[in-house]
C-alpha cells in the first residue's frame, strides 16, 4: 500500500492550502522601495489571513525564494530577513513561520519549479489555493500559472498582494482572472469551510457568532 503521510512529516490534511509566496525577504534589491509601500500594509492583511487559516485547519506554506544561495536553508533566510539592516524587516517580522508551518525554497520565479510543492500539495491533500505574497505580476503569477496547469483552483486575494506599481499589480490581478480562472476578491471576503473556500459578496452579511 502506498505511504500517504510521509513518515508522519505531514500531518494535516485538508483541501485548501495557503500559499505565502516570498514574504520573506531582505528586500535588497534596487526597487524595494516602491514595492515596500503596498507590501507593509498589505502583510498585516496577511497576517490576519493566515490566523484565520490556521483557526480552521488549514495549511500554510511559506513558497520562499533562496535568493541564489544554494546552501541556505529557511531558517537563515528568516534570519537574514529580519536583522536590524534589512529593507524587509517589517515584513519578516510580522510574517515570522512558526513550527507548524510548512515551507517550500524555490530557485526561480514559481513554487512549483524544481522544488517539492506539487508533492507536498498532494500528501495534504489541497485541491485549493489560497496565494498571497510578492510581487503580484511575478512570483505570485508564475506560481500561480503552474497551479492552474495542474487543475488547482485559484483564489489569490488582491488586497495579500503587491507589486512596484499599482499598474503592475491590477494588471496581474486582470490576468489571474482572466486567464487563470482564479477569484481576487479582498481578504476579508473568504472564509474557510472544512470543504474549501468561500467567497463572500459585500453585500452579504459576515455569519453570526452563536449565542452564548
Amino acid at each position: 500500500m502506498a505511504n500517504n503521510d510521509l513518515h508522519g512529516s505531514v500531518p494535516d490534511t485538508h483541501p485548501v492550502a495557503l500559499l505565502l509566496i516570498d514574504v520573506i525577504n531582505p528586500m535588497a534589491f534596487p526597487e524595494a522601495d516602491l514595492l515596500l509601500r503596498a507590501a507593509v500594509p498589505a502583510a498585516s492583511r496577511i497576517a490576519a489571513l493566515k490566523r484565520r487559516a490556521r483557526q480552521a485547519g488549514v495549511p500554510v506554506v511559506y513558497v520562499n525564494d533562496n535568493f541564489g544561495k544554494w546552501r541556505s536553508d529557511f531558517l537563515q533566510v528568516v534570519e537574514e530577513a529580519t536583522c536590524a539592516d534589512s529593507k524587509g524587516r517589517p515584513v519578516a517580522q510580522l510574517l515570522r513561520p512558526e513550527p507548524e508551518d510548512y515551507f517550500v525554497l524555490k530557485p526561480k520565479h514559481s513554487g512549483f519549479f524544481s522544488t517539492t510543492l506539487e508533492l507536498l500539495l498532494h500528501k495534504l491533500g489541497a485541491q485549493q489555493l489560497v496565494l498571497a505574497g510578492f510581487a503580484t505580476n511575478i512570483c505570485v503569477l508564475f506560481t500561480a500559472n503552474d497551479a492552474y496547469m495542474r487543475d488547482l483552483s485559484l483564489v489569490v486575494p488582491a488586497d495579500t498582494c503587491a507589486a512596484n506599481t499599482e499598474h503592475d499589480h491590477t494588471h496581474a490581478l486582470h490576468t489571474l482572472r482572466t486567464l487563470l480562472k482564479a477569484q481576487t476578491p479582498a481578504s476579508d471576503q473568504l472564509r474557510f469551510t472544512p470543504t474549501g473556500v468561500e467567497v463572500r459578496s459585500r453585500a452579504e452579511p459576515a455569519a453570526t457568532p452563536p449565542a452564548r
